[in-house]
């Protein structure tokens, strides 16, 4: 599957078969949370939530791909990511783009 940010795939005429998205909500437990409460004191990167987004991401990519692949397509095109907090220590990551067919 070709995934792409732009409008198009360079030196392909594409069919719009339609919206694909995934998403994914992620937390840490408890103790993770806390320990990475005591990092912010001292500054520095947070790794246990830069993990936890890497793998959020992959998870809604993975479920954005596999509905594209349901509708037969080739290619999704101006993909897009957003996350958001949906409660304190949840994050959810949403993937979007347009599934294409080449023809």
């Amino acid at each position: 599957m070709v995934l792409v940010t732009t409008e198009t795939v360079l030196g392909k005429n594409c069919a719009t078969l339609g919206l694909v998205s995934g998403n994914s909500i992620q937390s840490k437990h408890m103790f993770s949370d806390m320990g990475q409460s005591f990092k912010t004191i001292v500054g520095g990167e947070l790794k246990a939530y830069t993990e936890m987004m890497a793998k959020s991401r992959a998870v809604a990519t993975q479920r954005m791909i596999d509905q594209a692949t349901q509708m037969g397509a080739d290619a999704i095109v101006c993909v897009r990511y957003t996350s958001a907090s949906v409660m304190q220590q949840a994050a959810e990551v949403f993937a979007y783009g347009t599934a294409v067919k080449f023809v």
